[in-house]
């Protein structure tokens, strides 16, 4: 999960988060082309892509509450990850 420069919390997966920032950074997905990634604020690990597709589809349903919630109680280090 992303902070973007209007705050927005942005969802994705990848597998290389760091590598996906840059290229959120370098303006290649729309929605952060307007509003910029700051950092990452929040990773996981999925076994599957499956497994990581259900599991982003979660966390978008939750309120901004809730994912602040979600940051807060399980937040890694950037580049660590869940297992």
């Amino acid at each position: 999960m992303l902070e973007c420069k209007n705050k927005a919390l942005y969802t994705g997966i990848t597998t290389d988060p760091q590598r996906r920032f840059k290229e959120h950074q370098n303006k290649s997905a729309h929605y952060t082309s307007y509003n910029p990634p700051l950092k990452i604020v929040y990773t996981e690990k999925c076994l599957t892509r499956s497994e990581a597709l259900k599991r982003e589809s979660k966390i978008k349903r939750l309120t901004r509450s809730k994912k602040l919630e979600l940051i807060r109680l399980l937040r890694r280090p950037a580049g660590l990850s869940s297992q």
